[in-house]
């Protein structure tokens, strides 16, 4: 267990006058106690309480090959696993639930708990400490993010061979990042060539390279339980005046949000600052998604660098920067790195170039 992550989830349960907290994300609970599971269908859920008395509950079919310093209930297929955890409720008089958590289990638990108990979505208490990276955290994001870096090249030198569909080329990627120490991606990687670019979630298909295409690559690892994430755009044998233009627009967004990130700025502004980049030059209609997205255990994790979003950057925090310019049926452009907010600005994640690359 990591007591001293649990004590600052407590501190937040306290705040907000919760007193028994479900947390059933596998990750936000492999973050606390240190024990992966993957339950499937099962319920699975780890009980945190402002007395100390915290609980895991735990289908006989799952193995635990560890000793942890807490109530473990076991529980089979014939039992329901939601009224056990209801018992341990009956004193509560305000439960947090994960957001997560599926409706099958909490209308059991609500269903028998004490007339008096409220309920509330209170995975924020969770959300909030993962948001600050302690030193480990940070640099095994570090590594991973190193590790994508060489596994991204390694994907343009196997485009600019032009021999490759996109399916192929993608299917590429869990191989590389698997030979350069990941256990396997952090989210399905995407490769999209000339107008699949414009689809900023294309899955791949059997598009083939054309001269003048661009190739846009979104890929990731899951590096010792922790995501990386980055884009890059290339070309293949040549480049247009107005592909050239709209990718030097994307750096220059990309970098002029990066340049102002420090504590105490706003993540809405950092937005602002690559929106208004993309906006002046005409393009504000195709950037058509959020700035970026926090990141760590999961691909996405709580929090935004979006308009909405006004919360202020602190110390450890990791997130994206991905500007894009999505232009139908002709090209897509964007450029992602991982940042993390540093003491008086921010530490880059990613090191491969932005400089245009034409390749094949």
């Amino acid at each position: 267990m990591n007591q001293k992550r649990i004590n600052a989830v407590l501190e937040e349960m306290s705040s907000r006058g919760i007193d028994h907290l479900i947390i059933s994300e596998p990750s936000s609970i492999n973050y606390l106690i240190n024990y992966e599971n993957n339950p499937g269908e099962r319920m699975y859920v780890l009980l945190l309480s402002l007395d100390g008395n915290h609980t895991l509950f735990l289908n006989k079919l799952f193995y635990l090959d560890q000793e942890l310093s807490l109530n473990i209930v076991w529980y089979d297929d014939t039992q329901d696993g939601a009224v056990l955890v209801s018992q341990y409720l009956q004193e509560a008089s305000c439960v947090g639930v994960d957001k997560n958590w599926e409706a099958k289990f909490l209308m059991k638990v609500m269903e028998h708990a004490n007339d008096e108990c409220c309920f509330e979505i209170g995975s924020i208490c969770v959300d909030h400490v993962r948001m600050i990276k302690d030193e480990e955290e940070r640099q095994l994001m570090r590594e991973a993010s190193h590790i994508n870096d060489l596994a991204i090249d390694q994907v343009i030198q196997l485009c600019a061979q032009g021999n490759m569909s996109e399916i192929e080329a993608t299917q590429e990627v869990t191989n590389i990042l698997q030979n350069l120490g990941c256990t396997s991606f952090s989210f399905p990687a995407i490769v999209a060539y000339g107008a699949n670019g414009a689809d900023s979630h294309h899955e791949g298909d059997d598009s083939m390279l054309h001269a003048g295409d661009s190739i846009v690559i979104d890929m990731g690892g899951l590096y010792k339980g922790y995501c990386s994430d980055m884009t890059r755009t290339v070309f293949y044998k040549e480049v247009s005046e107005k592909q050239k233009e709209v990718y030097e627009l994307v750096r220059k967004a990309n970098e002029a949000a990066e340049a102002m990130i420090k504590p105490g700025v706003k993540l809405c502004d950092i937005d602002k600052t690559a929106r208004d980049v993309i906006t002046e030059a005409g393009y504000g209609a195709q950037f058509n998604h959020r700035l970026g997205h926090f990141i760590g255990r999961d691909v996405h994790e709580y929090g935004d660098v979006s308009a909405s979003f006004d919360m202020e950057v602190e110390e450890g925090m990791i997130f994206s920067i991905e500007p894009g310019i999505y232009i139908q049926g002709e090209f897509g452009v964007r450029i992602e790195d991982l940042v993390l907010v540093t003491h008086d600005g921010c530490e880059v994640l990613n090191h491969y170039t932005k400089d245009l690359l034409v390749i094949g």
